[in-house]
């Protein structure tokens, strides 16, 4: 085995494992409560947010960004144009600098990681023991990682970053003469590659790294063919002046959020030129997905929870694997099945307090499934005492 891989194996007593699958269950009723408001405000939020996108999509405007009508202010507009700025963004420490909306600087290093695998075998008895392998590698990463927290240190130390990333964006930033605001500056998102060409003044030294240009790549290191951990790879990206749309309220020449009745907001801009319509039935489809996504958050949660409450009953069975397995497959089917009719009722009991007309008929079928499950398990009992 080299020395970039080793393994480790622990035993755990049955009756330690009983005790920390008691302590289990604290924390799993605590996922349990986290889940139900997470499900329940998460109903209220999509709600709002439609109310809001529906009264936008009535009441929006399509005006003119080269003659803003004063009697305008205050309403929700619409209009598409050329996102232009003045002057020049620069990235002082790479000398790079660009005409641009937006200039980003994205950071790789050449670090180590640490990759750990877990493989867990129940002994006779209710004994478990685990067997850790890990494996260091040395990668190209995104961001940087912290090997103070590596389980084998020495030899894997990762050095402080030479650089990181940043970001910079033109101000003011106008489309005719209308000025973007800081939240429509922060969705535009167009960003291309820019290439630093020939001509770029380097520094000579970054962090007391050699600094080297290939193509449009800064390369802080001494050979890029053959990186050390330490080096890293810089590269810049702009958001140029280009058409973009725009929904939010006028102020003026200005422009900001949108606040509907519902309490909602709406302020958004879409590179390119799209429609009113487009940009509001995007808008709405997004809404629809975080919708389900915070569902599925919460649902998991519920069904993690759950896991941990019925834990100590598949740790007890444990004294024999296979019985132990069994258990484990009822409960965690029990869990699902709970977590997916508690979700259920819960999202019916919320869309009672936002859509009445909605959520009465989910109660009534969450309960409907919450007798069925409660009179299957009761079933199953019986059977069972039957055969004893």
């Amino acid at each position: 085995m080299s020395e970039d891989s080793f393994s480790t194996t622990s035993s755990t007593g049955w009756f330690s494992r009983i005790g920390d699958s008691i302590k289990g269950v604290l924390f799993g009723l605590v996922l349990i409560v986290v889940s139900v408001p997470v499900l329940f405000f998460n109903e209220g939020r999509a709600v709002k947010t439609r109310k809001t996108l529906d009264q936008g999509a009535k009441q929006v405007v399509t005006v003119s960004p080269e003659s803003p009508d004063p009697t305008k202010d205050g309403k929700l507009v619409y209009f598409s144009g050329e996102a232009v700025t003045e002057g020049t963004l620069e990235d002082t420490q790479f000398k790079v600098s660009a005409e641009a909306l937006k200039l980003r600087r994205s950071v790789e290093y050449y670090q180590w990681e640490e990759d750990v695998k877990t493989e867990t075998k129940k002994k006779l008895g209710g004994d478990e023991e685990t067997v850790k392998t890990y494996n260091y590698n040395k990668k190209w990463t995104s961001s940087p990682i912290n090997s103070s927290n590596f389980e084998r240190q020495a030899g894997h130390e990762n050095s402080s970053p030479a650089v990181e990333g940043n970001s910079w964006a033109a101000s003011p930033i106008t489309v005719g003469e209308f000025t973007l605001s800081s939240g429509l500056v922060g969705q535009i998102d167009n960003f291309t590659s820019l290439s630093s060409g020939g001509e770029t003044e380097l520094p000579e030294t970054i962090a007391g790294k050699k600094v080297k240009l290939e193509g449009s790549t800064f390369y802080l290191g001494e050979n890029s063919g053959s990186p050390v951990v330490g080096d890293v790879r810089v590269t810049h990206q702009v958001a140029l002046p280009g058409e973009v749309s725009v929904v939010a309220a006028q102020a003026g020449n200005g422009l900001e959020p949108f606040i509907a009745d519902a309490g909602g907001q709406i302020e958004m801009l879409e590179t390119g030129k799209h429609s009113v319509v487009s940009m509001f039935e995007a808008a709405q489809q997004s809404n629809k997905v975080m919708t389900w996504i915070l569902r599925g958050v919460g649902a998991v949660l519920m069904f993690f929870g759950f896991s941990m409450v019925f834990r100590p009953l598949s740790v007890l069975a444990d004294v024999l694997p296979i019985a132990g397995d069994i258990v484990g497959v009822g409960t965690g089917l029990i869990a699902f099945l709970l977590a997916v009719v508690i979700s259920f009722f819960v999202i019916a009991v919320a869309w009672i307090s936002y859509r009445p007309l909605i959520g009465i008929p989910l109660v009534v079928v969450a309960v409907a499934g919450l007798v069925f499950l409660v009179m299957k398990l009761m079933g199953q009992r019986k059977k069972k005492n039957a055969l004893a």
